[in-house]
């Protein structure tokens, strides 16, 4: 007896629930609607264009194993994508999507409305339920202007800063791009120039927000087809704050819906400040229409700190917190650690844990052991730049030798080990990876992981190349 669609998905789902988490097949397979099926084409409704993106990326190859098992093996899928509010309205179209080893959703003008009635919008920072008269900014009261330390590694970024908080929007300085490595004061200086903009003008709406949280909300409103809510949310803000702005590489939807705000806001002169841990000529998988907005402002960066403001900063942090301590010890600290602020504060704080509760005088010696330690047992931060860089000096190759296009074996092969340890070893999305490895897009990256995962198994040479590498990313 032939089955039906529903028949046929429903033996589907019986094989993918024994094969993904539970709360996975809840999130991702249950919303899923069987359409039809026309003889080895099933066709399958999904939520959004979100949810359809993400089946493609996460869950490709147990859906195409289970459709070959159930139906043949020329079997296929296609999506039927639930359009928003927003589109259905402007749009008859229906969109099918046939599944394929780098299948991508077609680039479509998306026309973004902006008015809307400011009782009934959604605050994606408070929880259902709760109800809030007004929006938290989301900043550190301590991150203001008179706790960061001025000196010539942060002068014009301070400077520039406190100029747009006593005028925001009405500065040529608008977007404020800040730059900077890791723990240099990036997200300090944007929560002091919020907390001043409140000081100076309460009536203003500030808003901080992490690039990361930003994609969270932004991802839970296309998957509940509230997309309008976050843009309606967005479109309030006097002063919006995005920090670590490459953490949005790869990820086009966001990026287009950033794109959207970042130019309604900009029209109407309210703020823009942004932060990356690169200039924006360095940032990859940022589109370009991005990157050049945020050079329409003033881009600053944060350099590391001398030995003079790195003592300052010891001093303030210990006359804030009440402590006494030798000025021969700040000394030391000061000296030994040079790298950034917050490992400066980290050692300082970890004195003195170590002074109390062994009972210890606050000394030099006391200081040299402790360095000694952090210095011995501190780990390099595994970036994908990183991840490149060790392996390009493991195979002795040039370090853009992963960049390139060449069909070499050993370059293809080491930009799949690339890959592979990005994908282990970071919180990077397979599009971000893709993006910053030899520009490919996710379903390469899927491959690469597979084929270093075959190799491992099967060849000894290969299994030691990347058993060495990865000590190395782990020393």
């Amino acid at each position: 007896m032939n089955k039906n669609h529903h028949q046929i998905w429903n033996d589907c789902l019986l094989i993918i629930k024994d094969n993904v988490q539970p709360i996975s097949f809840r999130t991702w397979f249950e919303p899923i609607k069987p359409i039809k099926l026309d003889g080895e084409v099933l066709t399958i409704q999904v939520p959004s264009s979100f949810f359809y993106e993400y089946l493609e990326e996460q869950y490709i190859d147990i859906l195409r194993k289970t459709l070959r098992k159930v139906i043949g093996s020329q079997a296929k899928l296609e999506y039927n994508v639930v359009m928003s509010d927003y589109q259905q309205k402007n749009s008859a179209l229906t969109v099918n999507y046939p599944t394929s080893n780098n299948s991508k959703l077609n680039n479509r003008p998306v026309s973004v409305p902006f008015k809307t009635d400011t009782a009934s919008i959604k605050n994606p920072f408070v929880i259902p339920g709760i109800q809030k008269l007004h929006i938290d900014p989301q900043l550190k009261k301590d991150n203001t202007f008179d706790n960061f330390i001025e000196g010539e590694c942060n002068r014009l970024s301070r400077s520039a800063g406190y100029a747009v908080a006593q005028n925001p929007g009405g500065t040529a300085f608008n977007p404020l791009m800040i730059y900077g490595d890791n723990g240099l004061g990036k997200t300090h200086l944007s929560h002091a120039i919020g907390i001043e903009v409140k000081e100076r003008f309460p009536d203003k709406v500030v808003l901080y927000v992490n690039a990361n949280k930003f994609y969270t909300q932004y991802s839970e409103a296309t998957l509940k087809n509230t997309r309008n809510d976050f843009l309606h949310f967005y479109q309030m803000i006097d002063v919006l704050i995005i920090d670590d702005i490459q953490l949005l590489a790869g990820k086009e939807k966001t990026q287009e819906t950033l794109f959207h705000i970042f130019n309604h806001l900009h029209q109407l002169g309210k703020q823009l400040i942004i932060t990356s841990d690169k200039s924006p000529i360095e940032i990859k998988g940022i589109e370009q229409r991005l990157l050049s907005r945020f050079k329409w402002g003033l881009t600053t960066d944060l350099q590391s700190p001398s030995y003079e403001t790195r003592l300052s900063i010891l001093r303030k942090k210990t006359y804030k917190d009440g402590l006494t301590m030798p000025d021969e010890v700040l000394e030391y600290l000061a000296e030994n650690i040079n790298s950034n602020v917050r490992e400066l504060e980290g050692a300082l704080i970890s004195l003195l844990a170590q002074s109390t509760l062994n009972k210890k005088a606050i000394t030099v010696e006391l200081a040299v052991d402790l360095i000694n330690k952090i210095v011995k047992h501190s780990k390099h931060e595994i970036t994908i730049d990183y991840i490149q860089k060790t392996i390009c000096d493991y195979f002795d190759m040039p370090t853009d030798a992963l960049q390139s296009k060449t069909r070499k074996r050993e370059i293809v092969q080491a930009r799949q080990i690339a890959m592979y340890f990005s994908k282990q070893l970071t919180k990077s999305s397979l599009a971000s990876i893709g993006a910053q490895i030899g520009h490919k897009d996710h379903a390469t990256v899927l491959h690469a992981c597979k084929t270093v995962n075959n190799l491992v198994d099967t060849d000894k040479k290969f299994r030691y190349d990347v058993e060495e590498i990865e000590k190395r990313l782990k020393v």
